[in-house]
């Protein structure tokens, strides 16, 4: 019997987040596993440290298979999702020379380049924004001050210009985090047509709504991440093999965030409108994709 008593080496991995990501999704799966930090011996004289993967012993073969399926996307998105479910994090050593590396392969492996370019963009319009620039740039992505055809066909971006515009740093952290996550997941498994779909639906659809309640004085991307969140919610539901999920506890906080703010109980104005219609898209456009990729 080792000293980890019926666990049993599976492998070494110089990446200590990678290591932990793939013991954290055995345990979702009902293996036992644990990461121990060991010396690598190399055929040089050379020693570095490395992190071992112990599973159970009698489940050995079913770990080496779901690792063969691990290695080769450690960043998808089950793999992030199970580990979360099971409410384990994954730490890193502070003097992790590989940790910028890490989050870079994080984040580029997860999201694709209709994400990133969306992103991007809501980032560089925020810098702008606060390099001296606000007015200028709200101005040009402001909704139209009265909606018309002669106004749509001359600036058809701002039917969904808003969208791009955020007033506050942690409006915009909230905004683009929820994005990469939900609508890189939403890239991967479904492709860039039906982001952009989404993106362009629901944008239209809040803007709109929000400026029937409110006038034109609003922006940012809530709309579109609510749709993207009652998307993933009712295409995990209707069809699960796609792999796209939200668990119950996210999915019921981002609901209490809209009851919070139809009560008028937060301290920011929120766009109450553009929040509920783009859950409403979402959930609905949800509806029809599974039922046309049925058919």
């Amino acid at each position: 019997m080792s000293e980890h008593g019926n666990l049993q080496p599976l492998v070494q991995l110089e990446q200590h987040n990678i290591a932990l990501l793939f013991a954290n999704y055995l345990l979702t799966l009902g293996i036992e596993a644990t990461v121990v930090t060991e010396p690598i011996h190399k055929e040089t004289a050379e020693i570095k440290q490395g992190h071992t993967v112990y599973c159970q012993q009698d489940k050995i073969a079913q770990a080496k298979l779901e690792f063969e399926r691990f290695i080769k996307k450690p960043f998808d998105q089950k793999y992030q999702q199970a580990a979360w479910q099971h409410g384990e994090t994954v730490s890193l050593n502070s003097n992790d020379s590989t940790l910028l590396a890490s989050f870079k392969e994080n984040f580029l492996a997860h999201a694709g380049i209709v994400t990133l370019i969306v992103f991007a963009f809501c980032w560089l319009v925020f810098l702008g924004s606060n390099l001296g620039w606000a007015q200028p740039l709200f101005n040009l992505l402001q909704f139209y001050p009265k909606i018309s055809v002669d106004a749509f066909i001359v600036e058809p971006w701002r039917i969904i210009g808003p969208a791009f515009f955020h007033f506050s740093l942690l409006h915009i952290v909230f905004n683009t985090m929820w994005w990469w996550q939900l609508g890189g997941s939403i890239e991967k498994s479904l492709g860039k047509g039906s982001l952009i779909n989404l993106l362009l639906i629901s944008a239209i659809f809040s803007n709109l709504g929000q400026f029937i309640v409110s006038g034109a004085n609003f922006g940012g991307l809530s709309g579109v991440v609510y749709a993207l969140m009652g998307f993933v919610w009712w295409y995990g539901y209707l069809a699960p093999e796609k792999g796209l999920s939200l668990s119950k506890p996210i999915v019921g906080f981002l609901l209490f965030w809209i009851v919070l703010g139809f009560a008028d109980l937060l301290p920011v104005n929120m766009a109450n409108t553009a929040h509920l219609l783009g859950l409403i898209s979402g959930c609905l456009l949800a509806l029809i994709s599974v039922k046309i990729a049925k058919k």
